[in-house]
């Protein structure tokens, strides 16, 4: 079932990104058309997972893989909702957040045996999930950094002021998930 659901939605939304790749290149926005080319990249990336004998991540992980991408690189970008309204830079850096601590807590699913995980310290766990999630969130400040040094020069309109708006969100939404991982340790 999860292959056949990632399949589908990865190539529903490779095909979409290769139409908007072609249109805007055609139309000759470059700034558009490498953000499509970027989101052909991005998007296929998640179907190479059917090579794996079981696909580690579950549906609401992988949907919200797609819906950021579709956020980010659609709406965000080719859309301009990153220009037309404040606070979408904001809320995409606060889902991220919320995002990557979820996807650590699967990778200690995955990563850790269960044996194991009955006596790892909540501490650990809350610090790991935080950790990832901050990490993502400092990654992707250097992407738009070196992306404005190099290509779009709109990233970060904001400057250090941005920045550190967009880490605190990201900040702030991993910390939702790590607070969540440290009271229910059990469940996760």
């Amino acid at each position: 079932m999860k292959r056949k659901i990632l399949i589908i939605l990865g190539s529903i939304f490779v095909l979409f990104m290769i139409v908007l790749f072609i249109f805007f290149l055609i139309k000759g926005e470059s700034s558009k058309w490498q953000v499509a080319l970027g989101g052909i990249i991005v998007c296929g990336l998640p179907i190479l997972l059917i090579f794996k004998k079981n696909i580690p991540f579950n549906l609401p992980s992988i949907f919200g893989f797609y819906l950021f991408i579709f956020c980010t690189t659609y709406l965000g970008s080719i859309g301009d909702f990153y220009l037309r309204y404040k606070w979408w830079d904001s809320s995409i850096h606060f889902y991220k957040g919320i995002y990557t601590a979820c996807v650590g807590i699967t990778l200690y699913k995955l990563m850790i045996p269960e044996q194991v995980r009955k006596d790892t310290s909540r501490w650990i766990i809350s610090l790991f999930v935080l950790s990832l999630s901050v990490l993502a969130s400092v990654l992707w400040e250097i992407y738009e950094f070196v992306g404005d040094l190099t290509v779009t020069h709109i990233m970060q309109l904001g400057g250090n002021k941005d920045t550190m708006y967009d880490l605190l969100c990201g900040f702030f939404g991993g910390l939702i998930i790590t607070i969540y991982a440290y009271f229910r340790k059990q469940e996760v």
